[in-house]
């Protein structure tokens, strides 16, 4: 499978470019690659976690299948929503 790889400069702070060179050594890689890894890595975590804050909930791909499977459902009207208010009113709170 061939790749197309785009070039982009980015600008980092002296500080946070040592940090990540102390990283990349740590794990025997350039400070290139090293920071291509973990960007690469990033994107792909945030598209198989919907979560902003990357709750690990997410990463169970059972939970994201019962998600799927509600969708299917309130899509197939064989669910249905409620707001709060009706859900209170059930409750009788």
């Amino acid at each position: 499978m061939e790749v197309t790889v785009k070039r982009k400069n980015i600008d980092l702070p002296i500080d946070i470019l040592q940090k990540l060179s102390e990283k990349a050594m740590a794990q025997g890689q350039s400070l290139k690659a090293y920071i291509e890894q973990v960007l690469i890595s990033n994107a792909n975590d945030s598209i198989n976690n919907p979560s902003p804050s990357g709750d690990s909930w997410f990463d169970n791909p059972q939970n994201k299948e019962e998600i799927k499977l509600g969708i299917a459902d309130l899509k197939a009207g064989k669910s249905k929503t409620y707001s709060m208010d009706e859900i209170k009113e059930l409750l009788g709170v």
